[in-house]
């Protein structure tokens, strides 16, 4: 059982465009497939009714987003990226140098990053647990899924820029 209590970070920027998705989906979402269910229901038998059973997948997506939305939304701690202090934390851009190969990502929720070519590791998954509270030139490892020993260099942190 996790206990971890990391409180997701999202810019204002972000925290305005998924209030925007969350209120769509919550309307004309539900609205949109409402009908197409119901539009379905009226061809017949249900059982073999392919748009039917693709429709209420898609409802269950939905439903399933609006979820995450409204769990995020009401958690996040909002405001501007954090200024680069050095140190690795939710919200700041990470150079690293992973199992011998460097790569750049932004630290935190994918939803943050919004239209950048960024990627994104969560602060709570296994990368995102091991270097957070990290400086420049700090070393550690973390242990892959697959049990392999990961070896990691921090060699950059910045402010995200969006």
């Amino acid at each position: 059982m996790s206990t971890d209590t990391q409180v997701p970070f999202l810019t204002q920027e972000a925290y305005d465009r998924l209030v925007a998705e969350l209120e769509h989906l919550s309307t004309v979402g539900r609205d949109e497939i409402a009908k197409r269910i119901e539009a379905a229901r009226e061809e017949g038998d249900l059982k073999e009714n392919g748009g039917y059973h693709a429709a209420k997948d898609e409802q269950g997506k939905q439903e399933a987003r609006i979820r995450t939305l409204e769990q995020l939304l009401k958690t996040a701690k909002v405001g501007e990226a954090p200024a680069s202090r050095g140190i690795v934390e939710p919200g700041t851009v990470v150079t690293a140098v992973v199992a011998g190969g460097e790569e750049t990502f932004l630290l935190g929720s994918r939803e943050i990053a919004g239209g950048t070519d960024l990627d994104v590791y969560s602060e709570a998954s296994p990368l995102g647990k091991a270097i957070i509270g990290l400086k420049v030139g700090d070393k550690t490892s973390y242990e892959a899924p697959n049990g392999r020993a990961i070896s990691v260099e921090v060699t950059g942190v910045e402010t995200f820029t969006g």
